[in-house]
C-alpha cells in the first residue's frame, strides 16, 4: 500500500535555478516553490563560466527552506543542464566549470574530429553533432589541468557530490557526454583512451531511482535535514526528468521540452543508429526506465530572450514579454534558420538576424514586434520539422505534439507550432522538468508505484494541459 510523503527537488537551468517541494500520493501531484535564484555565467580572463559555487550556496539556502517549511522531506534529487563538467582533485574544485557556450569548444571539435569523424562517433555513442558536448569540451581542455584531476563530473552530479561525498555518473546525464557505448551502457574505454582522457576521472554510472548517498552529516545539519536523509538518483539530464512528466501516450505522441533549448523528439525503447538519423542530426540520450530519447536539439526560447536581454540594455528598462508577444500576434513574420551556428553564443541577436536575412535575399524586420513574430515563426517551424523528422526515424504515429517547460507558457508559440505542424499541441505542465525530477524520487520512496506511463498518468490526473488546435 503506497502512502503520500514529500520529497525535494533542485532543478538547475540555464538561466536560473529552483528548489521544489514536491508532495506526492496515488492521486496525488502537488509541487511548491520554495526558492528561486538567477544563475549568470561570468566572463573570465580565460573564458565563460558557470558561478558553480554561488548557485551551491543557493541550493543549500533553497533545501534550509524546504525543511523549514516541510518536516519530514524523504529524499533529495538534483537535475539540471547537460554537458558541463567540474574537474577536481582530491575533493577539490579545479577552478569554476566552463560554460557550454565558451568559444574554447571549437578546437575541441576539431581535435576530436582529425581522429574519429563524426559519423563514427555516432555509431558509438548514438548523438547528433552539437560543438559542446562534452568530449569535445575535455578535448580542449588544457592538458596539465586535465592530467592533474583525478575526478570530472557533471554539474548535478558535483552537487550531488557536495551534498553527500559520493561520486557518481548519472546514466542519463552522462549519456550526453559522448563518451558512453550506446550499445552497452557503459563508458567507451577505446574511445576515452584514443582521446586522451584519464580513464580514472570518469565515475561509476547510477541510475535514476537509486540512493546516490545519504547526505554528509554537516551538510543534514546545515539545512535541517534528518540524519541518513538520502539524496536520491534521478533523470539528472533536465529533459530526461521533463519526459518523465509529459503525459502523453508515447507511441503516438512527440514531445517539446521548451525553454532555453527546445528538445523535439519522440521516446522508443530501442536505439535508433540508422543513417537517416545520422543525416537528420538526431540523437539518442538515455531517458528513466531505459527508454530512449530520439530528438533533435533546436535552438529554443535562447534566441528571444537574447534580443529581449539587448534591447532592454540599450533602452534602459524591462520589456514586458506578454505585451511584446501581442504586439507579434497582429505584426508579419518570415522565417529564418534558428539552428544556424551563428545564434549560438551570447549577445546581441537582431544584427545576426539581419545577416542571415541578407545572405539570403530577404527584407529584415522593421520593428520589435516583427522581429518577435519572426523569431516565434522560426521555431514553430523548426519544431514543427523536427517533429516531422522524429516521427519518421522513430516509426512513430505522431497524431499530438506536447509542448512541456517554459514554452507552454507561449501562446502564439504553441498555436504556431499547432498551425504548422498540422496536429494538435497540448501545453504543459510548465513545471515538468520538476514534476519528474519529483516522481523519479517518489517512486523509489514508495509513495507511488508503476511504470512511466503509470507516472504520466498521474500527471494527466493533476495537471491538465491546455490545448491548441490546428488553423489552416
Amino acid at each position: 500500500m503506497t502512502r503520500s510523503g514529500a520529497v525535494a527537488a533542485v532543478d538547475l537551468g540555464a538561466t536560473s535555478g529552483r528548489v521544489i517541494v514536491g508532495r506526492v500520493g496515488p492521486d496525488r501531484l502537488e509541487t511548491t516553490t520554495v526558492a528561486r535564484f538567477a544563475n549568470e555565467p561570468v566572463f573570465a580572463g580565460d573564458g565563460l563560466h558557470w558561478n558553480l559555487v554561488g548557485m551551491y550556496g543557493a541550493v543549500l539556502d533553497g533545501l534550509r527552506e524546504a525543511f523549514r517549511s516541510t518536516p519530514g522531506i524523504a529524499s533529495i534529487g538534483v537535475d539540471s543542464w547537460a554537458v558541463d563538467y567540474g574537474l577536481l582533485r582530491g575533493g577539490r574544485l579545479l577552478g569554476e566549470p566552463f560554460h557550454y557556450r565558451d568559444e574554447r569548444t571549437a578546437r575541441g571539435v576539431a581535435s576530436v574530429h582529425a581522429r574519429f569523424p563524426h559519423a563514427e562517433l555516432f555509431e558509438r555513442n548514438g548523438l547528433q553533432f552539437l560543438p559542446f558536448n562534452s568530449l569535445y569540451q575535455l578535448a580542449a581542455e588544457d592538458a596539465a589541468t586535465l592530467a592533474f584531476a583525478d575526478t570530472a563530473l557533471l554539474v548535478p552530479d558535483l552537487i550531488g557530490y557536495w551534498l553527500t561525498g559520493a561520486a557518481r555518473a548519472e546514466q542519463t546525464n552522462a549519456s550526453t557526454t559522448g563518451l558512453l557505448r550506446v550499445l552497452q551502457a557503459a563508458w567507451d574505454d577505446g574511445l576515452v583512451s584514443a582521446l586522451g582522457i584519464p580513464r580514472g576521472i570518469l565515475a561509476p554510472l547510477i541510475a535514476p531511482g537509486e540512493t546516490l548517498a545519504p547526505l554528509r552529516d554537516d551538510v543534514a545539519a546545515s539545512i535541517g535535514a534528518a540524519a541518513g536523509t538520502p539524496v536520491t538518483a534521478v533523470g539528472s539530464h533536465d529533459t530526461a526528468s521533463a519526459v518523465v512528466a509529459v503525459p502523453m501516450h508515447a507511441d503516438a505522441a512527440a514531445y517539446i521540452s521548451c525553454g532555453t533549448w527546445g528538445l523535439v523528439g519522440v521516446e522508443v525503447d530501442h536505439l535508433v543508429l540508422t543513417r537517416a538519423a545520422l543525416e537528420a542530426n538526431f540523437t539518442n540520450e538515455g531517458g528513466v526506465d531505459g527508454r530512449v530519447r530520439l530528438l533533435r536539439n533546436v535552438m529554443g526560447l535562447w534566441v528571444l530572450s537574447e534580443a529581449v536581454r539587448q534591447w532592454e540594455r540599450r533602452e534602459g528598462h524591462r520589456i514586458d514579454l506578454p505585451t511584446l508577444l501581442d504586439a507579434a500576434r497582429e505584426a508579419e513574420g518570415v522565417v529564418f534558420d534558428v539552428n544556424d551556428p551563428r545564434f549560438l553564443a551570447p549577445g546581441d541577436m537582431t544584427p545576426r538576424i539581419d545577416a542571415w536575412f541578407a545572405e539570403h535575399d530577404v527584407a529584415s524586420p522593421r520593428t520589435r514586434a516583427e522581429y518577435t513574430r519572426s523569431i516565434v515563426e522560426s521555431l514553430a517551424q523548426a519544431f514543427a520539422d523536427a517533429v516531422a523528422d522524429a516521427a519518421r526515424l522513430g516509426r512513430v504515429d505522431v497524431r499530438t505534439i506536447h509542448i512541456v517547460g517554459g514554452g507552454a507558457l507561449n501562446e502564439l508559440l504553441c498555436q504556431r507550432t499547432a498551425d504548422r505542424a498540422g496536429m494538435p499541441v497540448l501545453a504543459g505542465p510548465v513545471e515538468a522538468t520538476a514534476l519528474g525530477n519529483v516522481l523519479v524520487q517518489a517512486r523509489a520512496a514508495g509513495f507511488v508505484s508503476g511504470s512511466l506511463e503509470a507516472l504520466r498518468d498521474l500527471v494527466a490526473r493533476t495537471h491538465e494541459p491546455r490545448r491548441y488546435e490546428p488553423r489552416a
